[in-house]
């Protein structure tokens, strides 16, 4: 046998020890306490598993998103796989439309401009799955806490509308994300 046929595709890397400073996490996401439950642009996001859970590998974020609701066009350097589990999304891939059902699940490469928006009559609910973590940290600073997964989010009026996205346009380029806006 050759050396190909015998190599393995990651190489010969040895598995460090337990970090036992790390611990189990579960996520409830219709508890009363325990998770942190933000409004983001008219959406409700709680995040599941935080980056400060797997020391920034990944986070977990329910997205709970009633009709017309979905984020602006964007991109970010961080790999972004969407499981719908209620619902439909129209997504906005590359400038190409599709629609996503539930039980889909999407995967958005890294630096890839996309959107999505809930075209529907009933709300859909999304898990977003994203490698490395940040963007959990990045909706704790830009949204507004609300107290449940389903919560509506808060009465905003133009003036504080304007001022969440001027926050979330100034804080981007920290969680190297584009906001696409005209």
């Amino acid at each position: 046998m050759d050396d190909e046929s015998t190599s393995q595709p990651h190489g010969h890397a040895t598995i460090p020890p337990d970090d036992l400073r790390r611990k189990l996490t579960i996520a409830q996401p219709d508890a009363k306490t325990g998770l942190v439950h933000i409004s983001v642009a008219g959406d409700t996001y709680t995040i599941l598993v935080s980056g400060e859970d797997t020391a920034g590998h990944s986070c977990l974020i329910d997205m709970y998103v009633p009709p017309g609701g979905g984020p602006p066009p964007h991109r970010h350097n961080f790999e972004e796989v969407f499981t719908i589990l209620e619902g439909e999304i129209e997504l906005v891939f590359r400038g190409r439309k599709s629609v996503g059902r539930t039980g889909d699940t999407i995967h958005i490469p890294s630096n890839a401009p996309h959107s999505f928006k809930n075209l529907a009559s009933k709300s859909a609910r999304l898990l977003c799955f994203c490698a490395p973590a940040g963007l959990d940290e990045f909706f704790e600073l830009v949204g507004d806490p609300v107290g449940s997964r389903t919560a509506p989010p808060p009465k905003l009026n133009d003036q504080e509308k304007m001022e969440r996205m001027k926050k979330a346009v100034a804080l981007a380029p920290q969680f190297v994300t584009e906001l696409l806006l005209p």
